[in-house]
Formats: structure tokens, C-alpha cells, sequence
């Protein structure tokens, strides 16, 4: 009998990755933003993971963590400075089934643990809802220039809880 939910588990990136996690974040790019972003938009986005040396810097020099199913990364999270979720993209195969939620639990847990007291992302249209459904807010709307197109974004944060003894 079929799960009814898959289970997923959660491992730090290794830089043996950068290849796979690349393509996730395309396809996710791809398939999962069409409705809010053009041909070209997307293709602009997709390609800031052209050069992968620089894309597994940049998750090298965040936390970056991987969501598995059966072993097999299916999506990934990164925080940056402790306090801003960079990149966070699921396959869309699995997209809706929980692997997001629990990577943006577990960057939050952690950064609350660092002694961060809000958690903020830059939010492409269409992962609003999902962030809202977790706790954060809009706070203002953003456009920025990737590969010579505009893409529009919101900046969204979420209150931590503080462990015992913070201020």
C-alpha cells in the first residue's frame, strides 16, 4: 500500500551536489513559476546556475540543506547570514508534499538557535501562499535584474521564537 505522505529526510550539502541541485533549481524554475513569470523571466532566472562553480559557492558559503526521498536529494534550502533564506527549491515532483516545510522549519530552528530573532526571504509570486502558511509576512515588493529581465519578488519575514534565557 502507497504512503499517503512520503518521508523525507534532511542531510547538509555536499559539494558533489551542486550538479543535481542545479537541476532542481531549473526544473523547479521551469515548471513551478510559469504562471507568474514569462519565457524569458524564467530563462533569466534558470540561468544564474549556468556556471556551477559559482552556484556551489554560493551553497558552500551558506547552510545549505538537502531534503532526500529514499536517500535521493529532491530539494534544498540555504540560509544566508544566519537570518535570510536565500534559495529554497523543491522537484516539482515533489512539490506540495512537504518537502519545503520541512526545510524552512529546519533553517528557522537553526537560525533561532544562532540567536536570530526573524527569518526573512525574498518570495517569488507564486511561493507566497506557501510562506504565508508558514508563518510570514509581506513586507514590501521588490524588483530585481537577472540576466537583463525584471523579476518581481516580495520580501516576507516571520518572528522567531526565542529559546530559554534570550532576551
Amino acid at each position: 500500500m502507497a504512503r499517503a505522505h512520503p518521508e523525507f529526510a534532511l542531510r547538509p550539502f555536499l559539494i558533489e551536489d551542486t550538479p543535481l541541485l542545479a537541476e532542481i533549481f531549473r526544473a523547479s524554475i521551469e515548471e513551478l513559476t510559469a504562471d507568474d513569470y514569462s519565457g524569458g523571466q524564467q530563462e533569466a532566472w534558470v540561468s544564474t546556475a549556468d556556471d556551477e562553480e559559482a552556484f556551489a559557492k554560493r551553497l558552500a558559503d551558506q547552510l545549505t540543506l538537502i531534503a532526500t526521498m529514499n536517500g535521493s536529494p529532491v530539494g534544498f534550502a540555504s540560509l544566508a547570514n544566519n537570518e535570510t533564506v536565500d534559495l529554497i527549491y523543491v522537484h516539482p515532483a515533489v512539490a506540495g508534499q512537504g518537502a519545503g516545510t520541512i526545510l524552512v522549519d529546519a533553517l528557522a530552528k537553526l537560525a533561532a538557535a544562532r540567536g536570530a530573532k526573524r527569518l526573512t526571504a525574498d518570495v517569488s509570486d507564486g511561493a507566497q501562499d506557501f510562506f504565508k502558511k508558514r508563518g510570514f509576512s509581506a513586507q514590501q515588493r521588490n524588483t530585481v535584474l537577472r540576466g537583463g529581465e525584471w523579476l518581481a519578488n516580495t520580501t516576507m519575514d516571520k518572528l522567531l521564537a526565542t529559546g530559554k534565557g534570550a532576551a
